[in-house]
């Protein structure tokens, strides 16, 4: 079917053929029928990038009484971002109705000018929950009039904690508006907003509810965690044209991931929570324009992201909370195109993708890190495309061509292309010519872990002692083992007893349930960049050299002792002179109670 056929009205539709509309997406011939032709409340589910905000905000500009002076439309979306899109998307749709005013109400933007806008006139307000909460509880927007409530990405409202918020904004409208709420998945909370607040809606699932696009190809590479950097490097190598957003679990990995990106040589910057407004607007107008090809991101920062034909999305590592990878995933396969959702995983992950799996109702394909000639093969094909396609300005450089013939022509063609190929090429060569195998051998992984978990060792109390490769010399602390098992084993109730920390490694008392569940989470792990080993620990040698020990018992730390300890040792230092036998002895018998 035709806009025309749906029931667009002529301004909206003259406006809409001059952005290029030819034919409705799913979601939009699901939607528009009922909202045209009737006014009701309405549940629609489907994927970031489904073409949602025409689904709304057509049937919206045209319901409007454009008669009376009074807001009557109230959208709210999760981000800045998305919050400026739909503005900007509405004021393109409503081009040939001059009363139609779209105005957006956002945070991290000039508070007074949204409210020389507002006290203009709007039609329609645009806004993320907490700036319009802000302005509806300083009396400068009111809501008494709205006809039409829309929740856009309402599941990711609610992730962002803005539940309360909402409620709040929803009781300022009537209570006979109409609430189209909008979602990519519908978790409990979304549907205890939709029980309290719409009433007798019309359902439309685009697809199958709550799973990714269709037009997304799922696959992992199965590496061992310290090799999950180099393996994002082959990724990026092997995919010469990418356009991606990688995704990392914290503000300070994704820095990280970014810098090192950044150091390789890879077009990357990094977008997290610590970025202020301006250097976030500047790193996305960098990487709208393709000036950046890789945006390594959290969660929190990239949602309400959006940005058009990327290529690839990049789970770095998988989301804790696993509904959150169909937000991910859904950021790339827009719009009838297609797109890749790449997860780099360890053994001990390997089970969250079966868990992704029943999610979004699709299969995960395994596939092997490309072998460093795999890279460079892709490399040099590549190379050779870009010469076909490069356009020569012959008026420009023909000057100069009798020149480098006669420089050249002492070569024939072969040895010409050669040359000319290993100068763009040697890097690529000389970087993998000697490249390790990322691919994880599973059955001698799980042997490993199976031969490690053979020897723990629990005493009468139920306590297993397990070694770590970590002590003083790594800077390490009780406090920071404690918080390494704590943030490494999904289970958060594990007890810790003594904790004994020498010069080079540690031995710790776990909970003997749990002592495996240690060793195996551990298995692949770094700590600043330090290949982690936790294994059972040698009875007979962890009983050995008392003297040798920083002590803890559980998680009871006294700084105050260890400050003291370490103040007696200076004065040992300057005692004893040059005696490296006794500075050696006064080391060790630091304690920690």
């Amino acid at each position: 079917m035709t806009f025309s056929e749906l029931g667009v009205g002529a301004e909206v539709l003259q406006a809409i053929t001059d952005l290029g509309f030819e034919r409705p997406m799913p979601v939009q011939e699901a939607v528009l029928p009922i909202l045209l032709n009737s006014e009701t409340d309405l549940i629609a589910l489907a994927q970031t990038g489904t073409g949602k905000t025409a689904a709304f905000g057509i049937p919206t500009i045209q319901n409007l009484d454009y008669t009376n002076p009074y807001t009557e439309a109230v959208i709210l979306s999760p981000t800045r971002e998305l919050c400026v899109q739909i503005a900007n998307d509405l004021t393109n749709y409503a081009k040939y109705i001059p009363s139609c005013t779209v105005v957006p109400v956002y945070g991290g933007a000039s508070i007074e000018l949204q409210k020389k806008a507002l006290k203009k006139g709007a039609k329609i307000i645009v806004a993320t929950p907490g700036r319009i909460n802000d302005l509806l509880r300083r009396k400068y927007i009111d809501l008494s009039h709205v006809r039409w409530a829309v929740l856009d990405e309402a599941d990711e409202m609610l992730d962002m904690g803005f539940k309360d918020d909402l409620d709040f904004i929803l009781a300022q409208t009537p209570e006979d508006k109409h609430t189209l709420l909008f979602s990519a998945t519908m978790p409990d909370e979304v549907a205890r907003i939709a029980s309290n607040y719409i009433h007798n809606p019309k359902e439309v699932t685009i697809g199958v509810r709550n799973s990714g696009s269709a037009n997304v190809r799922h696959c992992y590479y199965l590496v061992q965690a310290k090799d999950r950097y180099l393996a994002l490097k082959r990724i990026a190598d092997y995919y010469p044209s990418i356009y991606a957003i990688i995704f990392c679990r914290t503000r300070s990995e994704t820095q990280e991931v970014a810098s090192a990106l950044i150091r390789d040589g890879y077009n990357a910057d990094a977008l997290h929570g610590d970025l202020s407004q301006a250097q976030r607007d500047h790193v996305m107008e960098r990487f709208r324009c393709r000036n950046l090809q890789m945006l390594v991101a959290t969660d929190v920062a990239a949602r309400g992201l959006d940005v058009s034909n990327l290529t690839h999305v990049i789970n770095y590592n998988l989301p804790d909370e696993i509904e959150q990878y169909t937000h991910r995933s859904g950021r790339t396969g827009r719009a009838d195109k297609t797109g890749i959702s790449i997860a780099i995983v360890n053994l001990r992950e390997r089970h969250k993708i079966k868990a992704i799996e029943k999610i979004i109702k699709k299969k995960f394909e395994q596939v092997p890190v490309p072998t460093g000639m795999d890279v460079c093969e892709k490399q040099f094909y590549n190379l050779i495309a870009k010469v076909e396609r490069v356009e020569v300005n012959y008026d420009e450089i023909s000057k100069f061509v009798s020149e480098v013939v006669k420089r050249l022509e002492w070569m024939d063609k072969k040895e010409l292309i050669s040359r000319f190929v290993s100068l763009e090429f040697n890097r690529f060569l000389e970087y993998y010519r000697n490249s390790p195998d990322l691919n994880v051998a599973e059955k001698e992984e799980k042997a490993k872990i199976e031969k490690k978990k053979s020897k723990v060792q629990h005493n009468d109390v139920g306590m297993a002692r397990l070694f770590f490769n970590l002590g003083y010399d790594d800077k390490i602390l009780p406090q920071r083992l404690i918080g390494l098992i704590n943030d490494t084993c999904d289970n958060k109730d594990i007890k810790i007893g003594k904790i004994d920390i020498m010069e080079r490694f540690s031995y710790v008392d776990v909970d003997g349930f749990y002592a495996n569940d240690i060793i195996e989470a551990f298995h692949g792990e770094t700590y600043r960049r330090k290949p982690l080993i936790v294994e059972a620990a040698n009875a007979k040698k962890a009983g050995n050299d008392k003297k040798s020990r920083r002590r803890s018992k559980g998680n009871d730390i006294d700084k105050k002792t260890a400050k003291e300890s370490r103040s007696n040792k200076k004065g040992d230092k300057k005692s004893k002179g040059n005696n490296t036998s006794d500075k050696k002895k006064k080391r060790k018998r630091v304690q920690y109670k």
